[in-house]
């Protein structure tokens, strides 16, 4: 653009020089005068003046011809002038779309800084597309290109934020789940928390009621001395081996189990032998005979004979049990005739 404009000034001189040389002739060229005194003189134009007015009036055809240059060279400029000004409008539209879309991504900076250096570096490309002007297509279309390619890029980016508003539309749908769930776990807990609240009371007086309860149980076995029967009458037999006696309601010197409380018993006892013959036992309720269970064996060997009674007993109940007459036993320190039982609950 400064070469073009430079050579117009050149060529206004040139038709001022001309004008003056032939003494009148400066009406014929008033438009380019004009012209001339918009335009700043420097060195060249007052060199081309002094060189102008040694030249002889032949040359006014010569100047006629420049004027008419100058004027397509006045529409030329003016043409250039106008697409610069096209070019710098679609640059600013450009720049402006631009800033919008930065604004409206203001959470992808860091992504968009790339984007911005080049938009930066097509700015200085158009900036010396505007001082060099024969260039100015070929430098323009890179321009053109590069901010495709940043146009392409902040699609990718506008895609890439719209994936991100979506998945973020889902966590928060996801969270509000969550927060339902938790409220929900929260009334259960708190539910939970009552009632455990309420079992623990129930344990707590369970645990009084326990342990105001009477405690009842023991276990024993017969003898370590062998055989035992048989006997011409019924005896009562004495365990003698007491191992547990909880309460001690059970007395080995009188082989009686008396009840300390109302309640139901559970009892049980096993019987073993290795004579020929019967052996068994009667289960005696104070005088009154609540069981008898008996077997006979054939052949010499250990042979054994298990049964469990539940009784309803009021407390100083005694529970024992007699050994048949001709009926024998057999006990060692193997404890094979035991006698148990313990207290299920009171009435």
């Amino acid at each position: 653009m400064r070469v073009v404009v430079g050579l117009l000034l050149l060529l206004l001189a040139l038709c001022g020089s001309g004008a003056q040389g032939e003494g009148g002739g400066l009406g014929q060229v008033g438009e380019i005068s004009e012209f001339q005194e918009t335009a700043p003189r420097d060195a060249a134009e007052e060199s081309a003046e002094s060189t102008t007015k040694q030249t002889t009036p032949d040359i006014w055809a010569e100047v006629r011809a420049l004027r008419d240059m100058v004027v397509e060279l006045k529409v030329f400029v003016q043409l250039l002038q106008r697409e610069n000004s096209d070019q710098e409008m679609r640059l600013t539209a450009t720049e402006s779309k631009t800033t919008d879309l930065e604004k409206e991504n203001a959470d992808l900076q860091t992504r968009l800084s790339s984007s911005e250096s080049e938009l930066l570096l097509s700015k200085s490309r158009i900036d010396q597309l505007e001082r060099e002007n024969a260039d100015l297509q070929t430098r323009l279309s890179s321009s053109e290109s590069e901010l495709l390619l940043s146009k392409s890029r902040i699609d990718q980016l506008e895609r890439e934020n719209a994936d991100h508003e979506t998945r973020l539309t889902a966590t928060e749908s996801k969270s509000s789940d969550l927060e339902k769930e938790t409220a929900d776990l929260q009334t259960r807990l708190s539910s939970s928390e009552s009632e455990l609240l309420l079992s623990k009371s129930r344990i707590d007086q369970l645990e009084r009621e326990n342990a105001e309860r009477p405690k009842v149980a023991f276990y024993t076995a017969l003898t370590d001395a062998g055989h035992v029967g048989p006997y011409s009458t019924d005896i009562t037999l004495k365990y003698s081996k007491v191992f547990t006696n909880i309460g001690n309601a059970y007395n080995p010197a009188t082989g009686f189990f008396t009840a300390p409380v109302k309640g139901v018993y559970y009892l049980q006892f096993s019987v073993c032998s290795n004579r020929t013959g019967y052996m068994g036992v009667y289960v005696y309720k104070n005088n009154q005979l609540i069981m008898f269970n008996d077997e006979g064996k054939e052949e010499v060997g250990l042979e054994y004979l298990t049964k469990s009674v539940v009784l309803e007993l009021k407390a100083g109940d005694e529970i024992y049990l007699v050994l048949p007459s001709d009926y024998s036993l057999y006990d060692s320190p193997h404890n094979h005739n035991t006698f148990s039982g313990s207290l299920l609950f009171t009435l």
